[in-house]
């Protein structure tokens, strides 16, 4: 969607587009306001660079390797050992094979935006 509060504050520069009660920024918004913040920047060519960067990080994360973006996270693969699971209609077992997932743990500073901005509700 369109930015809002000053480019130079991140904390309300966003808003998203609200789904059952959720906010979600997909790429198409990422690309909107990257391109209304760098004027520079046509649509095509921010549409082009959050593709590469994209690109570029899950071509590193499938050849094994960790990225770390300081103040906002790091992304590495998790290993998700063979199991025995059961067949839910027969209650046969089935044997799972190993996986790899990819796992996003966020940096302190993310962590504090993100508790700073949350609205505290009461359970």
């Amino acid at each position: 969607m369109l930015p809002t509060g000053s480019p130079a504050s991140p904390a309300g520069l966003f808003q998203f587009r609200t789904t059952n009660k959720r906010s979600a920024m997909t790429r198409s918004d990422l690309v909107a306001v990257l391109a209304e913040r760098f004027g520079q920047l046509t649509q095509r060519d921010t549409e082009f660079a959050v593709k590469t960067i994209l690109d570029a990080m899950s071509d590193a994360l499938a050849r094994g390797h960790r990225i770390e973006i300081r103040g906002f996270g790091s992304f590495s693969i998790s290993r998700r050992p063979p199991r025995v699971g059961r067949n839910p209609r027969s209650g046969e077992q089935v044997m799972i094979p190993e996986k790899l997932a990819p796992h996003f743990k966020p940096g302190k500073a993310l962590r504090e935006a993100v508790d700073k901005h949350l609205p505290v509700t009461d359970v």
